[in-house]
């Protein structure tokens, strides 16, 4: 049997703190067990990717534990800021980073540790191609010791749409980077129509953004219209979607996007942001069809337009309904998804030894 150590953050499992690199992290460990690896979890605590001291103590206490020449696949919000831990590791360990995002991009600080901690892998797993596609761009290293294995989904049922089109989602944490405050403005420019917005999501991720936006909300007279329904998972979750016409997400930056597959998986199309990896995850029809509306981050007055096209045209909202539903048919799962990290992982092992 293939063994293979994986070191996690601590909250992987926690359903208060949802996030999609947990989400991931758990259904690739289950997907392998299946494909027959041993996996064996550590759960590092710490303040992941700005570790302190014993943040650092903590991991090399738990490498530590990882016998002689083993496998290690170890997630990019940890691994990637501890290159010194990777190197010292390296001498007698397998170390493979799980790379969500490149997290050098958008923090310079960060740059230097994540390029010296990826070097010292004996390779790098992205979760989207834009991501691994940015890797080597940035830290120009050869496309062989960087493989993508994007995230699967679970097949859902088909959601039954409304006349109006006007039940909006937005499934994402409340915080700065994931846009409310441009989507809120997007709402408020739209008030003439009908439409309702619920938002899933925690609002304890940077409590004064969240504190600001929901005044913001009340100075416009929205909220009656717009409701946060805090973090959710499982059948919660589900039952969002199922009473969803259309996903909405005005983030400025996504390395995937798996709300937007999860919306895809029952037929409900999208209105995003064009950036990053979220043209990946929105993806196409078999006939070259758009599931959804991409608009460009940062613009309130563009994702409004966008939003009004939706809310008043019944023609396109048909026609994005059935490219969604068609999308849907080209979705992979998650057993996709675990064969290829297993097939990586066998790659990585078989042609990089330890003490390299």
């Amino acid at each position: 049997m293939r063994e293979l150590h994986v070191v996690l953050p601590n909250d992987i499992d926690d359903p208060s703190t949802p996030t999609g690199g947990n989400v991931y992290d758990r259904r690739v460990c289950d997907g392998l067990a299946a494909l027959g690896w041993s996996v064996r979890e550590h759960a590092v605590t710490g303040g992941w990717p700005y570790p302190d001291a014993h943040d650092r103590a903590r991991l090399s206490a738990a490498l530590a534990t990882v016998p002689d020449g083993a496998l290690v696949l170890i997630d990019g919000l940890i691994g990637s800021t501890v290159p010194d831990a990777l190197a010292a590791g390296s001498e007698r360990l397998q170390p493979v980073i799980l790379a969500h995002m490149p997290l050098g991009e958008e923090n310079g600080a960060l740059a230097r540790a994540e390029a010296d901690a990826l070097a010292a892998a004996v390779g790098i797993l992205t979760t989207s191609q834009w991501t691994r596609q940015r890797l080597i761009e940035m830290y120009r290293f050869p496309e062989s010791r960087v493989w993508a294995a994007p995230p699967g989904v679970d097949r859902a049922p088909l959601t039954s749409p409304s006349d109006s089109g006007g039940r909006l989602l937005c499934v994402a944490a409340v915080t700065p980077r994931k846009g409310h405050d441009i989507l809120v403005e997007a709402l408020a420019s739209t008030r003439d129509l009908p439409w309702r917005c619920v938002c899933v999501g925690s609002l304890d991720r940077d409590p004064g953004f969240a504190f600001a936006l929901l005044q913001r909300i009340d100075q416009l007279g929205l909220a009656d219209r717009i409701t946060f329904a805090g973090p959710c998972v499982g059948d919660d979750l589900a039952a969002r979607y199922a009473d969803a016409d259309l996903l909405v997400l005005a983030s400025h930056g996504e390395s995937y996007g798996m709300v937007v597959t999860e919306s895809l998986a029952r037929g409900v199309p999208v209105l995003a942001t064009n950036t990053k990896g979220l043209p990946e995850a929105l993806g196409r029809a078999p006939d070259g069809g758009s599931p959804g509306m991409l608009v460009p981050p940062g613009e309130a007055r563009t994702f409004a337009r966008a939003l009004r096209r939706w809310l008043t045209d019944a023609e396109l909202r048909a026609q994005l309904r059935g490219a969604a539903v068609a999308r849907r048919d080209t979705l992979v799962e998650w057993t996709v998804t675990a064969g290829l990290v297993s097939s990586a992982l066998d790659r990585m092992a078989s042609t990089v030894g330890v003490g390299r």
